[in-house]
């Protein structure tokens, strides 16, 4: 079943769950809350990591249980995302999620060999977006963990999107390269690496979805436009995946989506052993939860 929606990710993510999912530096309202929902939910059972009393503090403030949550005590800020990790590596749990802690220091713990979660692969930020109007979920990436991809790079954030995507059902995902024109222009880099993947996708080097770029924004989501531009794609108008040129791209895509278009975010960090809930410390729970939801389904493959 091809999910649509997000309700349908929560529901699919019951099915699947519960999870163990442990939370670095878990002193923050937003993601107890968001760790009280899961439970509650039967999505996820909870392993809190960081500074007891901090942890206990707030969630007494906010009003939040976590009396069945488990606490592993950790004062060091410096440790909490090492601590997190060494459990999954341990296989304690199979899902890692930042809390109140920099992306930097989450990944650079998960980046880290001797816990066994990097793995050969690429780690990519993948973003599901219920969009209003939209009858199907859209995948962005990369928006928040490589910077400047290279062609080689590139194919892995297609790879991995493709993964996420097919996790959710959609058995042949449309994959729009995205740039600033539809054309080939060889002054404009991202244009040629867009035309090289989907020529790669073509000859049978990247699997599992339709690949097709350069593609602009509007005529890669939009039928009117690429009906406009005389651009005939099984992609053009109807991408379920945006693959951005660089990382302030793929940010600035994600965030007008939530913000201008009312969107809901879910995000995930794949490519390694075990998935990564790597949300924004300004998210609400609900985009939380959504990703541990997420991370539950990409966990169970």
């Amino acid at each position: 079943m091809t999910i649509r929606t997000f309700e349908e990710l929560m529901k699919a993510a019951q099915e699947k769950g519960p999870m163990t999912v442990v939370i670095a530096a878990a002193h923050e309202q937003e993601v107890l809350l968001a760790a009280h929902d899961a439970e509650e939910l039967g999505i996820a059972d909870c392993v809190l990591v960081g500074d007891r009393q901090d942890i206990a503090r707030i969630a007494g403030e906010s009003g939040i249980d976590v009396k069945r949550m488990m606490i592993v005590h950790e004062p060091d800020s410096r440790l909490v995302a090492r601590k997190a990790m060494e459990l999954v590596g341990l296989g304690h749990a199979q899902i890692a999620m930042k809390g109140k802690i920099e992306t930097a220091d989450f990944l650079r713990a998960a980046l880290d060999r001797q816990y066994g979660i990097r793995g050969g692969g690429l780690l990519t930020h993948v973003g599901v977006f219920e969009i209003p109007g939209f009858d199907r979920l859209i995948f962005v990436s990369d928006a928040g963990v490589v910077v400047a991809p290279d062609m080689t790079m590139k194919v892995e954030l297609v790879r991995n999107a493709i993964f996420v995507a097919q996790t959710l059902g959609v058995e042949l995902p449309r994959v729009a390269i995205l740039a600033a024109t539809e054309m080939v222009h060889p002054k404009i880099p991202t244009t040629m690496d867009a035309a090289n993947l989907a020529k790669m996708a073509d000859r049978g080097q990247i699997r599992g979805g339709i690949v097709d770029g350069p593609l602009a924004l509007d005529n890669a989501i939009s039928p009117e436009s690429a009906a406009v531009k005389g651009i005939k794609s099984e992609v053009a108008g109807r991408a379920d995946i945006l693959i951005t040129p660089d990382i302030e791209a793929g940010n600035l895509l994600a965030k007008a989506i939530t913000y201008f278009a009312h969107g809901r975010m879910a995000g995930i960090v794949v490519g390694g052993r075990a998935p990564l809930v790597v949300a924004s410390r300004s998210d609400p729970h609900e985009t939380k939860l959504v990703s541990m939801a997420l991370g539950v389904l990409l966990a169970s493959v």
